[in-house]
């Protein structure tokens, strides 16, 4: 495999690959690609003001009384100004949709929990709960390799 890197700061920034056939590599360095947005911040507000918060700090956002809000790894709450599917298309490939109004850091998944009705709950490492949609639960099962 070839592989080139050419940086010229006076160009548009394009990525180009060519593969013999389409495999779960490609699907990767796809969703890579498109997910990156040129910056690992996001603006958020808690109750001292302005912060910039790291994605990779990010375990859950989530939309609660109709605010978006980001849980970091502390169970520590932000509210964010973007809608959530604006930051769908912004986070990293590592954030993956659990229901219509979440969207999980995978790397902060610390176990899923099938409750009574059969549906399933997710806990993150920082202790806070939200259920997984039958929906989206298949497509998290083959992200995991499950």
């Amino acid at each position: 495999m070839k592989f080139s890197l050419l940086v010229d700061a006076n160009c548009e920034e394009e990525v180009t690959a060519k593969v013999h056939a389409e495999s779960e590599f490609t699907e990767e360095l796809e969703n890579l690609v498109r997910s990156y947005s040129g910056s690992e911040k996001i603006i958020a507000r808690d109750d001292d003001g302005v912060v910039l918060l790291e994605f990779s700090d990010i375990e859950c956002v989530t939309v609660i009384e109709r605010k978006v809000i980001a849980i970091d790894k502390t169970a520590k709450r932000y509210r964010l100004t973007s809608r959530l599917y604006e930051l769908e298309g912004m986070l990293p490939a590592y954030f993956i949709r659990i229901n219509k109004s979440s969207l999980a850091n995978i790397n902060a998944i610390l176990r899923f929990d099938t409750v009574i009705s059969c549906a399933v709950d997710v806990t993150f490492k920082c202790g806070y709960r939200d259920y997984v949609s039958r929906r989206c639960f298949s497509e998290i099962k083959r992200r995991l390799g499950k």
